[in-house]
């Protein structure tokens, strides 16, 4: 099994000059790496271009993968961008349903199922951001709040698909994305089995739940990346603000490949 780091560089760089350069120099340094798959998810923007230069030359095992998507294949929807242009472009992986769409651009989960089945339709493969906020951690609303969001994510997707979907969930608190101040691992690791049984419970299907790769993310760096991966056992990283620092961004993917 391999893990994976997925890189959202969100709305950054702010250049094509220094989203070259990023790129290259990630591309560099996990040339070596084999048992990691990383993937870059740049703005729209980008992709095109950073994926010419990605077969320029050898560039190890890297991906590509988009921020988000619309619900529809094509249409009269000004600013959006579908499943199947992604998938054009070269696109294997889609962030949805990330917690910055929800508080800024008022996104619901029934905005994020249509968009995984879009996905899903278009073959890709989707990576489901869910969390909780630092009140309903507070208040003990953790299982109440991952359940809610799985269920509505997975609304009329079945077993079936999702077993041969390849299907990723980003466990992301909300708390934790860009503050500095990460879920700690053993803390993480309790929301890890929480997710894995309440997918088994949703299809009625235990081993479904192994199907499907489930990753932290939330304000990670080198020096904890490790942690997450030998202690609360997730199968990879999803790398907000670390994945603009080419240097720290390739010691979290060698940590994590040495785990």
């Amino acid at each position: 099994m391999k893990f994976l780091i997925i890189a959202n560089w969100k709305m950054n760089p702010q250049s094509l000059a220094e989203a070259k350069q990023l790129f290259n120099s990630v591309k560099r340094g996990i040339k070596s790496i084999e048992n990691t798959e990383v993937v870059i998810c740049p703005p729209f923007v980008y992709l095109p271009i950073l994926r010419a230069s990605a077969f320029a030359k050898s560039y190890g095992g890297l991906a590509f993968g988009s921020q988000n998507c619309f619900w529809e294949k094509r249409g009269p929807f000004t600013g959006e961008i579908s499943p199947l242009m992604l998938k054009n472009l070269g696109c294997q992986y889609v962030i949805l349903g990330h917690s910055e769409r929800e508080k800024y651009l008022r996104e619901i989960d029934e905005m994020t199922n249509k968009k995984i089945k879009a996905a899903l339709s278009a073959k890709l493969k989707p990576i489901l951001c869910i969390g909780e906020t630092e009140n309903e951690r507070k208040t003990g609303k953790i299982p109440e709040v991952l359940k809610n969001q799985i269920q509505k994510a997975f609304l009329g997707i079945s077993s079936f698909i999702v077993h041969r979907s390849k299907f990723i969930i980003a466990y992301e608190p909300v708390w934790a994305v860009g503050t500095g101040k990460p879920c700690q691992p053993k803390e993480a690791k309790i929301s890890l089995f929480m997710i894995r049984k309440i997918i088994s419970q949703l299809f009625n299907h235990p081993g479904l739940s192994k199907k499907i790769k489930i990753i932290y993310g939330g304000s990670i760096n080198s020096k904890i990346a490790k942690d997450y991966i030998k202690e609360a056992k997730f199968q990879g990283l999803l790398i907000g603000g670390a994945s603009l620092d080419a240097k720290e961004f390739i010691k979290i993917v060698k940590e994590v490949a040495q785990a």
